[in-house]
């Protein structure tokens, strides 16, 4: 009766009133009138809160104190879950072939940095497909340089006007060299005859300019597949040595023999000696020792010649022309500064020869070379100061081609 009393009490109008409030003395005694006993509440108002458990997973210095004047609930903030690495792709992951696809993009200059980033890279970084062409032109390379590049299997090598010091093979085995440019170094005999000793198949060399011994004849000898040889301006090698490189490389078909210290015994030795398949030769600059028998010598010897460069002989004259008559393939002749030669009696060596060019610089006068122009119309007369032959770079200086192969790695001024 108790509890029917009290609810009674409740007025009609207030059950659904939305400004009714809840009182808690009263509610505790309806409660207990309804034989229902309320839980007490606990001092930190945490009944519901597993403390234990969020002490436990929560890093300590992400925990909170709980505030000692504050009758909230004390909320702890989950660890945020580590964020998954977006898929890719590795550099670790990559091929060698692909790597090396990327470094062979490179200039030198970056790729010399990229061999020092990981020790897989500076593997790859000095495979032999990437080291096929290289330009050092006029760079100064110290002790051990050029025997490290060489050995990373270098086949084209151009280095004209550089100071090459000692190359230190750390190996004897071959090299991979085929063309090769020294023109007018600053090296070594020792030097030069170390790297020459080690190539064997040689395509193309220069080495205009050079001092070079029996030795290092000896050793251009050995490479029978040499098509191209310039020693324009070499001295310090014996007639010997020099007919049997002759005699050795069979396939020679441009030569350069221009201004070496020859003597008279050196120039009789390469006119009976010279490969009979030569098309190009450039014997320039023998005044006292190329005379007619050592032209019919030659034209004997090689009848297929193209292009032929007899300037600064100063013995020729012109019954030299009935032996030239019997190149039928000439087309390019040098005849410059052979001062017993006259303009006028060119005219019957060019209706005889079909002639390109024809080179004839110091012989006669301004006039007379006209003259000579008009009537050989169909010749281009001095058309060029220099001859070509065996030369591995004609042209204008920004030209970086070696016998027309054109080089890969280089370095400009700015990475010296």
């Amino acid at each position: 009766m108790s509890s029917r009393k009290h609810l009674q009490e409740i007025p009609a109008s207030a059950r659904n009133s939305a400004s009714w409030t809840w009182d808690s003395k009263k509610s505790s005694d309806l409660l207990c009138g309804m034989g229902v006993t309320p839980m007490e509440k606990d001092a930190l108002d945490t009944e519901n809160t597993p403390l234990d458990q969020i002490i436990k997973i929560t890093p300590p210095q992400k925990r909170q104190k709980p505030k000692e004047k504050d009758d909230t609930f004390v909320i702890a903030r989950r660890p945020r879950a580590a964020k998954s690495s977006a898929p890719g792709i590795s550099w670790d992951s990559l091929p060698d072939e692909l790597v090396l696809g990327i470094l062979s993009y490179l200039p030198l200059a970056e790729l010399l940095k990229a061999s020092g980033v990981c020790k897989r890279w500076r593997r790859l970084s000095c495979d032999e497909s990437l080291w096929h062409s290289l330009d050092l032109t006029g760079k100064h390379l110290v002790d051990g340089v050029i025997g490290y590049l060489l050995s990373l299997g270098v086949v084209v090598l151009r280095c004209p006007r550089s100071c090459i010091g000692e190359p230190m093979f750390k190996q004897i085995r071959p090299l991979r060299l085929q063309h090769a440019d020294f023109s007018h170094c600053t090296i070594s005999i020792d030097a030069l005859r170390s790297m020459i000793s080690r190539c064997h198949r040689l395509q193309n060399l220069s080495v205009e300019g050079l001092e070079l011994t029996d030795d290092i004849i000896s050793a251009i000898a050995q490479n029978s597949d040499l098509v191209r040889l310039n020693l324009g301006g070499c001295f310090g090698f014996s007639s010997e040595s020099l007919s049997h490189m002759l005699n050795s490389c069979s396939r020679l078909d441009e030569l350069n023999l221009s201004w070496c210290d020859f003597t008279t015994s050196h120039v009789k030795s390469a006119v009976v000696n010279f490969p009979r398949g030569l098309t190009q030769l450039n014997l320039s600059g023998y005044r006292q020792n190329l005379d007619l028998a050592d032209l019919e010598a030659l034209v004997q010897r090689c009848p297929e010649l193209t292009n032929l460069d007899l300037s600064d002989s100063v013995l020729l004259t012109p019954e030299c022309f009935p032996v030239l008559h019997q190149l039928l393939h000439l087309q390019h002749l040098g005849l410059s500064r052979c001062y017993q030669i006259c303009p006028a009696s060119l005219l019957d060596l060019g209706k005889h020869i079909p002639l390109k060019t024809l080179s004839v610089y110091g012989i006669g006068t301004d006039s007379s070379l006209e003259l000579l122009k008009e009537s050989l119309s169909h010749i281009k007369i001095n058309f060029s100061f220099f001859s070509t032959i065996a030369r591995p770079t004609t042209g204008h200086k920004r030209n970086r081609d070696i016998w027309g192969i054109k080089c890969k790695l280089s370095l400009n001024r700015t990475d010296c």
